[in-house]
């Protein structure tokens, strides 16, 4: 059976994917697939920094009691990001989709940089969003979001393919809020359902309707949108991913770190929540 054709976000003019390889046991990226055929729908330009995180020269300790073997795990993961990047290069040939790709090869923090300053020059990043082994994980989603200027989509194993026909808006009527619904609205308007949902204790959802006053903006800009306020169900996190999939939802929008990444780190929060375990991906501006 053929696979439905997702709705086209108008208005994506270029789309960044952003791939470390860290290790050479590492899985696949979801994010290549997902940013592809996110491309392919939009008839955007794609751009693809498949990275590779040089080890030699990034710890003074580690250089002065390198053998060389430090240097040769360099080469085998720098061919290992330039296989993705050669791969993808051919797959978006075959799909008919712009592509250009870059394969540096740098230490940490500079590939987290370098991935930042790309960021701010294209529309949106399309990021792994996986358990996270290691720092390097976290900051890409991070410091892409804190430092860009630009939303993200992080992409959870297994969604390698776009599809945008049911989204759900995660609304707090906070400023991030706000800024993640507005930058997401190439797709909301070409979502077939949207539901703003806004997660709150028992007396919140009683006196007030937070959802409401928002959906009258995005039914303006021809977003075919519904409200639904929920009372909290174990966690907020644990609230949206439960409506996700009862929403069947392909994609939830939301605010990313309402709080500072500080405080974000020592008490959790619905951000890191749903990063480490949602259903579908996730759309964060910040």
């Amino acid at each position: 059976m053929s696979q439905p054709v997702p709705s086209a976000p108008v208005g994506l003019r270029d789309v960044l994917v952003g791939v470390a390889v860290e290790n050479e046991g590492g899985t696949a990226s979801s994010a290549v697939g997902y940013g592809l055929t996110l491309a392919k729908a939009a008839g955007a330009h794609l751009t693809l920094q498949s990275a590779s995180w040089r080890l030699a020269g990034d710890d003074r300790w580690i250089s002065r009691f390198d053998d060389g073997s430090v240097a040769e795990i360099d080469r085998r993961l720098d061919a290992l990001a330039r296989a993705v990047a050669e791969r993808a290069a051919v797959d978006a040939r075959l799909a008919g989709v712009v592509c250009t790709t870059e394969t540096p090869s740098l230490p940490y923090p500079a590939v987290i940089r370098r991935l930042a300053q790309q960021a701010r020059l294209h529309d949106l990043t399309v990021l792994d969003a996986e358990i996270w082994t290691c720092d390097l994980d976290r900051e890409a989603i991070e410091s892409t979001l804190f430092e860009s200027g630009r939303p993200v989509i992080a992409v959870p194993p297994g969604q390698a393919a776009f599809a945008g026909r049911r989204i759900i808006v995660a609304w707090d009527g906070s400023a991030q809020a706000a800024r993640a619904a507005n930058d997401a609205l190439p797709f909301l308007r070409a979502a077939e359902a949207v539901e703003i949902v806004s997660v709150g204790d028992a007396a919140e959802i009683r006196d007030a309707v937070p959802g409401a006053e928002f959906a009258p903006h995005l039914a303006r800009h021809g977003v075919n949108v519904v409200v639904n306020d929920l009372p909290v169900s174990g966690s907020v996190g644990d609230t949206l991913r439960s409506q996700a999939g009862l929403f069947r939802a392909d994609m939830v929008v939301m605010g990313a770190y309402r709080h500072s990444r500080a405080r974000q780190f020592f008490f959790g929060g619905v951000t890191r929540s749903l990063l480490r375990s949602c259903p579908v991906p996730l759309f964060l501006s910040r």
